[in-house]
């Protein structure tokens, strides 16, 4: 039990709570526009939907914290992670990116074929990002893409085509995350400096990362009215797109370039909540709209 919720931390798992509730929406929406599935074949598809999402996420977070090892253990806020502490060997995260690769790939087979065929791509996409942040700023970006294709991976499972209303969902968790992302590195700032990283807060500085983290959310909070409006929702969505908007303002209140003390507040429980509150409404909106 003790080994288990090592790996536990060593991947976050409660920051799966980001991306599962948009691929809750997507898999919602497939659901409402297939009525021909049975009640057996929905709740299948459901059970596969959540473990791709926890295995490509495990292998994500695991790579992430392998390939970062050596600049974890050189940066005091990251010293006690799971790998760098001797907690978990490199060996061992290393074995269990593979297993949750592997077991991702798997799961989409008894999918469909579309999935099966695309993912890994999406594997690829999700790896990558552990790259980027040495050799490109836009690396909270790269995460965002990463982490957006929740809602349309989960449609696609259901579907097996692409569909408008999912892609807008996916482009909203792409901005979101991005500007979420944007303000954790901020407590990095210095360090990424003299590592030679790079990170929008060590290119721009506190100050105009955090106008950019407005502005990116300022996007997602446009695009949450326009999916409200272009799909006909009824009164739920506009009440979780309501309370997700302000959990959004809420954060960028709380985290000012001259006290950065609450950007865990501001970024694993506000996003947190507002994730769950947006696509609990939203996902009542879908079966209840007519």
């Amino acid at each position: 039990m003790q080994k288990l919720r090592q790996y536990l931390s060593l991947i976050k798992f409660s920051h799966t709570i980001f991306a599962l509730p948009f691929a809750l929406i997507g898999y919602s929406l497939a659901i409402k526009d297939v009525e021909i599935f049975s009640n057996t074949s929905k709740i299948k598809l459901f059970f596969l939907v959540v473990l791709c999402m926890i295995f490509a996420r495990s292998a994500a977070m695991a790579f992430n914290r392998y390939i970062d090892r050596k600049i974890d253990a050189k940066n005091p806020r990251t010293a006690s992670r799971e790998i760098p502490a001797g907690i978990i060997s490199e060996q061992k995260a290393l074995y269990f990116v593979l297993i949750n690769c592997v077991l991702f790939i798997a799961t989409t087979f008894y999918i469909n074929a579309i999935c099966f065929y695309l993912s890994p791509i999406a594997l690829f996409t999700i790896l990558f990002y552990s790259y980027t942040k040495r050799f490109t700023s836009l690396c909270h970006f790269v995460l965002g893409i990463g982490l957006s294709l929740a809602p349309i991976g989960a449609y696609l499972a259901v579907a097996g085509a692409f569909s408008l209303l999912p892609i807008l969902f996916s482009i909203t968790v792409f901005t979101w995350v991005a500007g979420f992302d944007i303000m954790y590195a901020l407590q990095d700032e210095e360090f990424d400096k003299s590592e030679q990283l790079f990170s929008i807060p060590s290119q721009l500085g506190i100050t105009k990362a955090l106008k950019l983290s407005i502005i990116v959310h300022f996007i997602t909070a446009a695009l949450i009215v326009g999916i409200g409006f272009y799909s006909n929702l009824n009164y739920s969505y506009w009440i979780g797109a309501s309370i997700f908007i302000a959990l959004l303002i809420y954060q960028h209140k709380i985290v000012k370039p001259n006290d950065l003390s609450r950007i865990n507040l501001a970024f694993g429980t506000t996003n947190g909540i507002a994730s769950l509150v947006f696509a609990f409404f939203t996902i009542l909106s879908i079966f209840f709209s007519k």
